[in-house]
């Protein structure tokens, strides 16, 4: 079993897909890597990129073509200007000469080199081959897959065994929630606790500290943006921002000029119960927005689900406790990112493998369960609001419209965020004696869902609202 932590669950890029975006993006970043390490990058003369699958039929909608040419480019999706990347697409577009990691020009057609085909390889429906014309006339290609939430893999998973000898090293190793209730139980402690014991065997206290303020800073910022920005969303449809104007109707008359302060002023706006479903709302609305507009967001497990834990986050943070502080916030996210795990291990987190279910749906169970222990709960009430929110999700399918990840999936995120909430609640309610399905159960019931859902309703635009309604009517 993989080793996942916090920070592999949380990472932050570029949208708008996690999958589509990200994954695509890195994998261009390893495979580079790799061609360096094998001493052929210098021999490079030409290259061509084929899509295959869900990235082929999505692929535009989810600019996977221009997330490969920036990873080729040799950019890191972290700290790349975003005001950049349109630059650097229309350089390419008038040059056609690429500048291969950065460092050396290779021609590069981008309405050519990049091939999209429609059929599906067996490992994967996210799968991406890059093919290398040397110097000395051999050609040398290699294939990886984007398996959900920014991870990529090769089919021979060739860090299988390192992965596996890392597990071994964490003092709680855990696959389950039963088996991750049991290390609480055992020691007494909370899952946060066994969470942050386990990270603390990769890297220090205060590495764990830093990366987690970046993630929240992130997260913050993308909201403060989206709350700030009006217009349109690019793509075609013609998707209004709604999270400006929703903004504008409930902030107060605090002053602010930055992300932290807009923060506490908004503690003093009013907080009657069609408020806070609003600005629930407007949190994960205005985190999506971000992400459509190719922005910098939080894989939370991936970007199009990106919204529904911050939202809950700051719900918390501005309603709940006006006195939360950072400590609030690494507990959160660290049992935020295990549930994650969790479903990751025993599902999927790709919408291409398990549909909207397994974006949404495990967003929302991620936020319930930190939801929940920040709110006192026990580490069986925050399986148990985990369980809920997934059991509320069972069957969600993925159709965007268009390929883009705006209608529905912008949404979608408001309701997993409220559907979070009401499922902590829920939980705290309930009496872990009670409850009739675990957590492992809905795991494993989501995993059978997926293998049972057609692929029209797997990131295909083939199906449902995808079909149902056509960019005319947009």
């Amino acid at each position: 079993m993989e080793c996942i932590s916090v920070f592999d669950m949380l990472k932050i890029g570029v949208g708008p897909s996690s999958s589509h975006t990200l994954g695509p993006w890195r994998a261009a970043e390893r495979w580079i890597s790799e061609l360096k390490e094998q001493g052929v990058f210098d021999q490079v003369k030409e290259i061509k990129v084929y899509l295959y699958g869900s990235l082929s039929l999505t692929g535009k909608g989810h600019a996977t073509d221009i997330a490969v040419v920036m990873g080729l480019l040799g950019t890191d999706p972290v700290t790349v200007p975003i005001e950049s990347i349109g630059v650097s697409l229309e350089q390419l577009k008038t040059s056609q000469k690429l500048n291969f990691g950065g460092v050396r020009e290779i021609p590069f057609d981008f309405g050519t080199d990049i091939i999209f085909k429609k059929e599906f390889l067996p490992f994967h429906s996210n799968a991406i081959q890059f093919e290398a014309q040397l110097a000395n006339g051999k050609l040398v290609t290699e294939t990886y897959y984007s398996i959900g939430g920014g991870f990529v893999v090769k089919e021979e998973l060739i860090h299988a065994k390192e992965n596996k000898e890392t597990f071994k090293t964490f003092p709680h190793p855990v696959k389950t929630g039963n088996e991750l209730l049991q290390h609480c139980l055992d020691q007494g402690k909370s899952i946060s606790e066994i969470v942050l014991e386990n990270e603390l065997s990769l890297r220090t206290a205060q590495e764990i500290d830093e990366g987690l303020h970046q993630i929240w800073n992130t997260m913050l910022e993308c909201m403060y943006v989206g709350c700030h920005t009006e217009g349109k969303l690019p793509g075609g449809l013609n998707v209004k921002r709604r999270a400006f104007e929703m903004h504008q109707k409930l902030k107060g008359n605090v002053p602010y000029s930055n992300p932290q302060e807009w923060l506490e002023s908004i503690r003093d706006t009013e907080v009657k119960f069609r408020q806070i479903i609003k600005w629930v709302s407007c949190f994960a609305l205005s985190v999506n927005e971000v992400n459509a507009s190719l922005g910098r967001v939080v894989t939370a497990p991936t970007n199009g689900s990106a919204g529904v834990i911050p939202a809950v986050l700051m719900y918390y943070m501005v309603i709940e406790n006006h006195d939360a502080d950072f400590d609030d916030i690494r507990q959160f996210l660290l049992v935020a990112s295990e549930v994650g795990s969790i479903f990751k291990k025993g599902a999927t987190i790709s919408a291409a493998m398990g549909g909207c279910q397994a974006e949404i749906g495990v967003s929302s169970a991620m936020a319930a369960a930190g939801l929940t222990e920040l709110m006192g709960g026990s580490p069986e009430q925050v399986l148990i609001a985990a369980e809920i929110a997934m059991e509320h999700h069972l069957g969600l399918t993925c159709d965007p419209i268009g390929g883009l990840v705006q209608v529905p999936c912008i949404e979608r995120n408001a309701m997993g965020a409220i559907k979070a909430i009401n499922a902590a609640e829920l939980a705290l309610d309930t009496d872990p004696k009670e409850a009739k399905v675990p957590l492992d159960k809905v795991v494993n019931t989501m995993w059978e869902t997926a293998k049972d859902m057609s692929s029209k309703y797997k990131e295909t635009s083939e199906g449902g609202l995808a079909v149902g309604v056509f960019l005319s009517d947009c």
